[in-house]
């Protein structure tokens, strides 16, 4: 069974949440995921300012 994602320097910017993980391999990845009701963005990243990036031009369309 696979363990859950302990998250790590979680930061929001705007509706949207990063977080830094480690995978199941040992490396780190970064994961942006929008709390909107209704959105359902997420995306995982090997590098932070990527997902910053992304957290920074997300919109969530209605």
């Amino acid at each position: 069974m696979a363990r859950p994602n302990r998250f790590y320097d979680v930061r929001r910017i705007g509706p949207v949440q990063v977080g830094s993980y480690y995978d199941g391999r040992g490396r780190t990845k970064h994961t942006a995921a929008c709390t909107a009701p209704g959105c359902g963005f997420s995306a995982d990243y090997t590098d932070r300012p990527a997902a910053e990036l992304a957290a920074r031009t997300h919109r969530c369309n209605p």
